[in-house]
């Protein structure tokens, strides 16, 4: 059995069914396709967690940031397997959302 290389948190999880929901709105396949990018993103940083930056701007915790089309996957890049905190559109205020996390 291969172990697990990134592991959602339930407010991660829920970030990622809340991007699928809004963008199937209007194209199921753009929908599908945007998660199928940010699985790849996330197998990408699984396996080399230090490619993220980090914001200091938004949290002084050692968290990392990738960017997949609008969005920031924000993760602990010490913890095994990889834990995703968030999902989030990079436009949104980030600060008090990580803060919650």
């Amino acid at each position: 059995m291969t172990p697990l290389r990134f592991v959602l948190t339930p407010a991660a999880q829920e970030d990622l069914d809340s991007i699928w929901d809004h963008i199937a709105e209007r194209n199921i396949d753009a929908a599908d396709h945007v998660l199928e990018e940010m699985r790849r993103a996330l197998m990408l940083l699984a396996e080399n967690p230090g490619i993220g930056h980090a914001r200091d701007d938004v949290t002084e915790r050692p968290l990392k940031f990738w960017g997949v089309y609008s969005y920031l996957i924000v993760y602990d890049p010490a913890s095994e397997p990889l834990r995703v905190l968030a999902v989030l559109h990079g436009a949104r205020d980030l600060e008090p959302l990580i803060k919650e996390r």
